[in-house]
């Protein structure tokens, strides 16, 4: 089990380190502590406001289907790093009955669906001792990595850069977490098990070019974008409904045959 491995790992660090310091550090989305030299924890966060059922919410949502795309977010942006979650906590500002039971239900669901449930701890918290009348969510993930397996940073010079899934957010869309046409969790875990996949980063609300910049920052590399995309590039991803990947020129075809999303190519990564 994962749960003793970390114990271990636990106990192996604390006879290291003693009254030592961490050093934490921001790496894009994530936030890194190292445990030891090898051994790191990342944790990943994210938050939906006005998103719900509730009367005063802006973007109405069931409550099942915002606690799905709540936690899939960090938990993309987990697994794409190369880490493992072994902890979901879910702060909901909204009582535990009706709305809450139903949000931890999406949670502990797209928890499922990543094929987690064995390894994983979800907890959390509602807010049941004033009435709330607009629906707000915060999902926090913990994870562990060797370094050897973290994935920012690894692109190379002449890599191309190949959007997955397409951008779709609210008020624009209305997503929804089994749309074919997105981005999953399942698909993530797919493109860890390619050895020719380099990096992977899903697209948050800035847009695929802050994040094509972000990867191309994170290897040293600058990006060079297409002309004639067909994607809109400056358009928010929302829950995370698309990703970009960097990858061999000559591996394309083989990523296309692989999988069943959208396939658009952004660009490539020069030297700086």
């Amino acid at each position: 089990m994962i749960t003793d491995l970390i114990l271990e790992k636990y106990k192996a660090l604390k006879e290291q380190n003693n009254d030592k310091t961490f050093k934490t550090r921001s790496v894009r989305d994530l936030l890194v502590t190292e445990l030891t030299e090898n051994f790191w924890m990342v944790i990943t966060c994210d938050s939906d406001g006005g998103i719900g059922p509730k009367k005063h919410d802006t973007i109405f949502s069931r409550s099942y289907d915002l606690g799905r795309l709540a936690a899939r977010v960090p938990i993309m942006e987990m697994l794409a790093s190369g880490a493992l979650p072994v902890l979901v906590v879910d702060t909901l500002c909204v009582e535990m009955d009706p709305v809450g039971k139903e949000i931890i239900r999406g949670v502990r669901d797209e928890v499922s669906e990543a094929g987690l449930n064995g390894d994983l701890v979800v907890t959390g918290s509602t807010e049941d001792n004033v009435v709330t009348y607009q629906t707000g969510v915060g999902v926090t993930v913990v994870g562990f990595v060797e370094k050897k397996d973290f994935r920012p940073g690894k692109s190379l010079k002449d890599d191309l850069v190949i959007c997955l899934g397409v951008p779709k957010s609210a008020p624009e869309y209305k997503v929804h977490y089994a749309d074919n046409g997105i981005a999953n969790t399942k698909l993530i875990k797919q493109l860890n098990s390619f050895e020719f996949i380099r990096d992977i980063l899903p697209v948050g609300s800035k847009g695929i070019t802050y994040e094509f910049r972000e990867l191309a920052k994170s290897a040293d590399l600058s990006p060079f974008c297409y002309e004639g995309i067909t994607l809109d590039v400056t358009k928010s991803g929302g829950p995370s409904t698309c990703c970009i990947v960097s990858l061999p020129k000559n591996k394309l075809d083989l990523l296309k045959d692989k999988i069943d999303k959208p396939v658009t190519v952004i660009g490539e990564l020069r030297k700086r």
